[in-house]
């Protein structure tokens, strides 16, 4: 792989990373860009994951107390997502490449849609939570640890309904409950042997900048609206694309 070719992992890195912390969908960015370097789709989803682990950490990083006040809260969904994200990367190991295409555009759209509803219930998100988080965590850790695409704008919309939390405080749940499914999906894929680790760590360090900036940015007065703006732009991105190059 060229040195050009990595420069342009870390560029398109850079983005992704912001990407998926203000909303979701920059693997969108990153696992064509790995195919195209030469990798088959299981070692460029596998690869692309390193990105994701050093992305949330660098965005945990910056969030600071917030996310520390936050982990306990972010363990036990975890704990619900793992087994989920367990299954679905071994799935993923064995995967065909043609999947979850119309699949993805409904989940997307759903869940973009869902983050400008009203949320009548807005409370402190410590409180009890609902019976339907459980299956609906289960549900996204699996879809999380098969194709990662999307999977932010799901904990999103999750986070959103089931606790009932401002956009700000759902945007830190989101990246801390990555970060911990990632860890168990990655070893998968190294387990496997699926991961290309000069163009994953070129693409971790422009994620992990990207990521850095866009915490930054969100913790700001105006984060909550960048959230939206941004889920919105991206989401309807992915689906043009989705639905014209097949």
């Amino acid at each position: 792989m060229s040195t050009l070719f990595l420069f342009s992992l870390f560029i398109a890195g850079l983005f992704a990373g912001a990407i998926n912390v203000f909303s979701g969908g920059g693997s969108v960015l990153t696992l064509p860009l790995l195919i195209i370097a030469g990798l088959d789709a299981n070692t460029a989803n596998g690869t692309n994951r390193v990105g994701i682990l050093l992305q949330t950490i660098a965005a945990l990083l910056r969030f600071g107390k917030p996310g520390q006040r936050m982990l306990g809260q972010s363990l036990k969904l975890t704990l619900v997502t793992l087994p989920g994200a367990i299954l679905g990367a071994w799935v993923a190991v064995f995967m065909d490449e043609t999947s979850f295409h119309y699949l993805l555009i409904g989940v997307l759209l759903l869940s973009a849609v869902s983050l400008f509803m009203p949320n009548f219930h807005e409370v402190e998100p410590d409180h009890t939570p609902s019976f339907w988080l459980y299956p609906t965590f289960f549900a996204i850790g699996f879809y999380g640890g098969l194709i990662q695409v999307g999977v932010g704008f799901l904990l999103m919309a999750g986070l959103y309904h089931l606790l009932h939390a401002r956009l700000v405080v759902v945007n830190i749940y989101k990246v801390l409950i990555i970060f911990l499914f990632t860890l168990p999906a990655l070893g998968i894929f190294l387990y496997y042997g699926q991961i290309h680790w000069g163009a994953g760590l070129s693409l971790a360090a422009g994620m992990a900048l990207g990521g850095w900036l866009a915490a930054h940015l969100s913790l700001q007065q105006s984060g909550e609206n960048w959230i939206r703006a941004v889920t919105l732009l991206i989401v309807l991105l992915m689906i043009a694309k989705l639905l014209f190059n097949g």
